[in-house]
């Protein structure tokens, strides 16, 4: 059986990456390493990095040793989803407290035990509704804990929970599983107030596509990052998924980034 395996394995191709060793321990260890990074204003602190890195800041290449990571920020919270199917991580990063307030995402991708593509949104006060304040506080409220095993959903209905989500703002008839209580964190600004009726169903546009979506999804937490384009905007929608509801939905947009024809009017 192992040999019909193996044989398996080799008629996929070159395209393959055996992720034996991607455990959730070595996912942290990376994430972490970021945070540190992060704070230190030093991406050599972030390990262990291919040679052949792809980086890109915004949905645009950049130049790794010069980008976000080279400015040091207070780091006020910081949150992984770990993907140990795909070998990928998510991180939330919020600075509030420094002199230049940021919002970050970044998603990490990884072959052969070291990070191949970085993918990093940052936002900051020029952004959608950016409140770097306000998105500290809310945050720090939820609760983005392990879920139990028995109650934890599969990767497709975590995945499809979000993607009902994303067709709604172009096709209103798609029907999404809104959690009871849910809440929306969409830059600084918070649909709820932390009670047993927030919404999540509110603010939502229509006639815009949600395109190009790359997905990290962590089943022990329930959540699922979502790269993508709000139209041409870099966007980035992350869900914590509950029995198959949507619970929390952090957003950031990046209404700065070069080439994307935004203005402030998205709503």
């Amino acid at each position: 059986m192992l040999s019909l395996t193996l044989l398996a394995l080799w008629a996929v191709g070159p395209s393959f990456t055996w992720a034996a060793d991607c455990t959730r321990e070595f996912l942290q260890t990376a994430a972490d390493s970021l945070v540190a990074a992060q704070k230190g204003g030093d991406p050599t602190l972030l390990q262990p990095v291919s040679d052949a890195l792809v980086y890109r800041e915004n949905f645009a290449d950049a130049a790794f040793d010069s980008g976000i990571l080279a400015s040091a920020l207070p780091i006020d919270h910081s949150r992984h989803d770990l993907d140990t199917t795909q070998c990928a991580t998510y991180t939330e990063l919020i600075s509030a407290t420094g002199v230049e307030q940021r919002v970050i995402g970044v998603q990490m991708y990884f072959t052969d035990n070291t990070v191949s593509k970085i993918d990093a949104l940052v936002t900051g006060p020029d952004d959608w509704l950016f409140n770097a304040t306000s998105t500290l506080d809310w945050a720090s409220k939820e609760n983005w804990d392990v879920i139990p095993e028995a109650d934890r959903d599969t990767r497709e209905v975590i995945q499809a929970a979000a993607d009902a989500y994303c067709d709604i703002f172009s096709d209103k008839s798609v029907v999404v599983p809104w959690g009871h209580p849910c809440a929306r964190l969409e830059g600084g600004l918070y649909t709820g107030n932390g009670g047993p009726d927030d919404r999540c169903d509110v603010g939502i546009p229509s006639g815009v596509s949600l395109v190009d979506r790359r997905y990290v999804i962590d089943e022990t937490v329930g959540t699922v990052s979502v790269f993508l384009s709000f139209a041409t905007i870099p966007d980035s929608h992350e869900f914590r998924v509950e029995k198959g509801k949507l619970r929390f939905v952090h957003t950031l947009t990046v209404m700065t980034a070069k080439g994307n024809g935004a203005s402030k009017e998205r709503r």
